[in-house]
């Protein structure tokens, strides 16, 4: 493949030493972020989910429960097109319109419907992927894309006039294969001069949305030193993932309207309320001043509401109609017609010495975005970015990425972020080095692995300056010898049928906290008269339970209780600024803020408790809902000081914090996966016995809420592992309409689990804390395609793996 001149790297070779000096081991950290498991009154602890109730009992309120305060309501439908690849060249809109109950029908040419290019990815600003959406298509590129919205006095009417929209098509050829797509003959799916923000190495005649190289050392060099050498061994292998659907309970809904001062306000179900406020704004034309976002609470994300879908469509109903405005996406749009995880195919070749010593890694990658490109070039870059850095020793890495458009639906962010697809590569391929040299592959991994201490250059390859991240806090070690003696690693008894084989099979994990350089969360923090916060930032709890977990760091800091510190639902004129639930940030970056919000305000209670106790300032200290004299072991009550701070003869101000945090750093959390299967060899069905993964996230602030992180992420990674994912017909059709045609897990379907905590300190993170969120997703591809490699020694490189590959595999054995 070409190298495009603006993709290639940086020519210089990196100052190792400059690098080592901006990087130190040592980090400024606060005395009282450095807490002892014993002196830790509410991080560490096991605190109930604070709406688990709520959620169970049905009192939460999502997004479509907030349509009862409309009366005047009005529900939408999308027309969506039903061909791969096309212009429309009619729409006739008369039959609809005419329908009793219906108030507006909306396409590409009416004045409501913006007419500009724009992104729906949620990331930051300027966006990092290219504006090549419209908000209504009259150029068409995958069953799905939509065309018109109607919006009327319920949804049955709705979907009744969508049905009468007549759409007439100039049909073109479409492309499903990215291979196929890359090659001169293709369809051509944009128009370069049509897309705005284009990304380096995009080379729209070919499909190429982004293209991206990056080298550390010389591979080619390694590798022609291998021709001659016979203590060098040359490994290739190649990998395969398919579609994959988030599969949230809550579907994608969004209800636009005007207020009481004629300002846009919209309700949705969205991870990045601050980046779709700025996204509509620029896309309609509108101050941000006159957007407010609200975000109810969220029935799961995992990166799908990580972009701005129906907030459009919304918007531009609600202006026709002149009237509020649902849209609610159905199961059949969730699964084809919005968000997935980008199938991928990639290729791996290593040098390796004799003794298991990495020489070279030369990875490629090709991703399929779909018909549009948001998330592309970044996820491309993070299949090799996220697990490179395992064996960032490796002295010659290189690195290739490929986004390509085809006229399937549309990928974008989801949970691990391009490093599943990364980690199925990387991982499996250690086991085949392993097997080709014969050793162990959890000692092949020790001998190369990164540790505590060490530089992780391999993260920023494709940077074009010198980068290098430290390892201050790492817990391999400790996470394979407890996995593998969980797992029974070394106590493997094979069943007695002579048909039946047993293994196990691991894969080492990493991933990240935050987006380095790119992040901000910011923390307000009031106290009421007895004693008791509201916490507000601009965070989205997604499910995981991170408003727990914000209110737990508050009261650790405050001496509270986490039941006495109310966390508020992010709203883009109250809370504030966040750049939102994604990339593993929410408890590293915003309870930074948390914390820091918390200490100002724990600084002013110490200013009133120091005159009530008539001692120093310096003296005090919190303690279960009181601040205490260390010197007299005299204390005052929160409620005291909330009433005096308020009501008092001396002095009246109102005890509050607020802080922001961003940062460089992103310290990656480490993870060891371990799978224990049997596999029949003549028909090549297997029973995973157990799925033991071990976890280095810092220290657990909640280790339920982690335990839960681990169970659900293993969960959807052994779908990807397993299921069929979302399948099409020739003509791009798609096969998954509802969750009976989904290839998921069932609950008796789902192996045991064994979630295990490893606790480090992270000295950058709030009381030691780092990410949890995406990590635990990346390990059960590789390490169940390695058990089954080990069992019936047979290799199932892409992804699903199923009993039909594996009686295949070992017929051509």
């Amino acid at each position: 493949m070409s190298k495009p001149d603006e993709a290639m790297p940086d020519e210089e070779t990196t100052d190792t030493a400059k690098v080592e000096a901006t990087n130190p081991m040592e980090w400024d950290e606060a005395p009282n972020n450095q807490k002892s498991p014993d002196e830790r009154r509410t991080v560490s602890k096991r605190e109930e989910k604070d709406d688990a109730k709520k959620i169970v009992t049905g009192e939460a309120k999502y997004t479509a429960d907030y349509a009862r305060e409309f009366p005047d309501l009005a529900e939408a439908k999308v027309v969506r097109s039903d061909i791969a690849h096309g212009v429309v060249t009619d729409i006739d809109t008369s039959a609809a319109e005419a329908m009793d109950g219906v108030y507006a029908v909306v396409t590409p040419d009416s004045p409501e419907v913006p007419d500009k290019p724009y992104t729906s990815a949620g990331q930051s600003y300027p966006e990092p992927s290219p504006w090549d959406l419209r908000v209504l298509r009259e150029r068409v590129r995958f069953v799905g894309d939509p065309i018109a919205a109607v919006a009327a006095e319920d949804k049955d009417i709705a979907s009744k006039a969508a049905r009468k929209v007549d759409v007439t098509y100039e049909e073109y050829d479409a492309v499903f294969d990215t291979a196929e797509a890359m090659k001169p003959d293709a369809p051509q799916i944009h128009d370069a001069d049509d897309v705005e923000n284009r990304q380096p190495g995009e080379s729209y005649e070919r499909n190429i949305e982004a293209h991206m190289t990056g080298e550390i050392g010389d591979v080619d060099a390694a590798f022609a030193k291998a021709e001659d050498r016979e203590d060098l061994t040359v490994t290739e292998t190649e990998w395969e993932t398919p579609y994959q659907s988030h599969c949230v309970p809550e579907p994608h809904t969004t209800i636009a309207h005007r207020d009481e001062d004629n300002r846009h306000h919209l309700i949705s179900s969205t991870q990045v309320p601050y980046h779709t406020r700025r996204q509509l704004s620029h896309l309609f034309d509108v101050p941000i001043r006159d957007i407010q976002v609200s975000k109810p609470r969220i029935g799961a994300g995992f990166g799908s509401k990580q972009g701005m879908l129906t907030e459009p469509i919304a918007m531009a109903l609600a202006e026709a109609a002149d009237r509020p405005v649902r849209v609610e996406t159905t199961r059949r749009e969730e699964f084809h017609a919005l968000r997935n995880r980008r199938p991928a195919r990639v290729r791996l070749r290593s040098v390796v010495t004799e003794d298991g010593d990495l020489e070279a890694l030369d990875m490629e990658a090709v991703t399929n975005s779909g018909a549009y490109g948001p998330h592309g070039m970044t996820v491309a870059s993070a299949v090799g970015k996220k697990p490179l850095p395992l064996y960032t020793h490796t002295p010659n890495i290189r690195f290739e990425a490929t986004a390509v458009h085809t006229n399937l639906p549309v990928a974008g962010a989801f949970r691990g972020y391009g490093a599943p697809q990364g980690h199925l590569a990387v991982e499996g391929h250690m086991d085949e080095v392993a097997h080709e040299l014969d050793l162990d592959p959890v000692e092949l991994r020790s001998r190369n692995v990164i540790s505590e201490g060490d530089l992780d250059v391999a993260s920023g390859i494709l940077k074009d300056k010198e980068y290098g991240r430290r390892i201050r806090s790492c817990g391999l070690d400790e996470c394979i010898a407890e996995g593998r003696a969980a797992i029974g690693w070394d106590d493997i008894e094979q069943p007695d049928e002579g048909h039946l084989h047993r293994a196990c099979g691991m894969a080492l994990t990493i991933q990240s906290s935050g987006v380095p350089g790119d992040e901000l969360g910011a923390a307000h923090i009031k106290m009421n008269e007895d004693g008791s916060f509201i916490l507000q930032t601009g965070a989205v709890d997604i499910g995981p339970g991170a408003d727990t977990v914000m209110a737990q760091i508050a009261a650790e800091v405050l001496g509270a209780r986490p039941e006495d510190v109310l966390v508020q639902p992010s709203d883009t004129d109250i809370s504030p600024f966040d750049y939102g639930a994604y990339a593993s940030s929410t408890t590293y970056i915003t309870g930074q803020a948390v914390k820091k919000a918390a200490e100002e305000a724990r600084e002013m209670l110490f200013e009133f408790a120091s005159r009530l106790l008539d001692e120093p300032e310096s003296a005090l200290a919190v303690d279960d809902g009181a601040v205490v004299s260390e010197a007299t072991g005299e204390s005052v009550s929160l409620e005291e000081i909330g009433y005096e701070s308020m009501y008092g003869d001396e002095v009246r101000a109102h005890v509050m914090g607020d802080a922001s945090h961003c940062t460089e750093e992103s310290p990656p959390p480490f993870g060891a996966q371990f799978v224990d299967v049997t596999v029949n060899e003549e028909t090549g069905e297997f029973d995973v016995h157990n799925m033991v993964y071990a976890v280095d996230c810092g220290v657990a602030l909640n280790p339920d809420l982690v335990e839960g992180q681990i169970e659900g992420a293993l969960h959807m990674s052994y779908e990807l592992a397993t299921g069929d994912g979302i399948t099409f017909d020739a003509d791009g059709q798609p096969e998954v309409l509802g969750f009976r045609d989904y290839d998921m897990p069932t609950t008796g379907d789902q192996p045991p689990l064994t979630p295990i905590i490893v606790e480090t300190h992270e000295p950058t993170g709030p009381f030691g804390a780092k990410s949890v969120a995406e990590i635990p997703v990346n390990g059960v591809p590789p390490a169940l395609s390695n058990a089954v490699r080990r069992a019936v020694g047979v290799r199932i490189g892409d992804m699903p793996i199923t009993p039909e590959k594996i009686s295949a595999a070992l017929d051509d054995d």
